[in-house]
């Protein structure tokens, strides 16, 4: 699937005449010697234009804004590299962004698309017949004991499906990972639950 982004700002022709180009110059320059007041006004100047871009490329307002300060991140690290006979700052600045924003993009793409995959082929009814076995075959108790094998990850997918009621994708939502790793922390939780219990699948 082709992922259509905006272009990226245009880098080229450092001499921007405005006053405020000049500023942003100096700041960024400032911040590269560990300036953090100096850090702080450029975020203040510069904010709504990051979040502004990374919001038309990612859409999501709260993708953007992680990609936001992703990006401010990467622009305090690199920012002894900025040279501002190649741009404005403002431009070498949105440039990062552009490229925080679209690594997000293909990012969401490739989960979504291996979460369709794993959707295609479809929950094995099998697992379904473990946790059938499990619950009237074995008390209370002895379940609990044998949740305490699993890891971390895989006992909250299971607890909050099968004691919670949950559906994967309400869990998927709730944890906030893609519902394929739900999906497979579950298969991988009950396959160690009914190894542990010693219920036949």
């Amino acid at each position: 699937m082709e992922i259509e982004v905006p272009d990226p700002p245009d880098a080229s022709g450092g001499d921007d005449p405005s006053p405020l180009a000049s500023v942003l110059a100096s700041l960024l320059t400032r911040s590269s010697r560990g300036d953090e007041a100096a850090f702080a006004e450029l975020y203040d100047l510069t904010g709504s234009k990051v979040f502004g871009l990374a919001r038309r490329v990612v859409r999501d307002p709260a993708q953007a804004e992680e990609v936001a300060q992703e990006a401010y991140l990467e622009i305090w690290r690199q920012s002894a590299r900025f040279d501002a006979a190649r741009g404005s700052a403002l431009a070498w600045m949105l440039t990062i962004v552009h490229r925080r924003s679209v690594d997000r993009v293909r990012s969401a793409e490739s989960a979504h698309e291996r979460d369709r995959r794993y959707a295609a082929v479809g929950d094995g009814p099998e697992y379904d017949v473990v946790d059938e076995a499990v619950t009237a075959k074995l008390e209370q108790a002895r379940v609990r004991r044998a949740l305490e094998t699993l890891t971390d990850v895989q006992r909250e997918a299971v607890t909050l499906a099968y004691y919670g009621g949950y559906t994967h994708r309400e869990v998927s939502d709730l944890l906030g990972v893609p519902l394929g790793t739900v999906k497979t922390r579950m298969r991988d939780g009950l396959i160690r639950l009914r190894d542990t219990l010693g219920v036949q699948a």
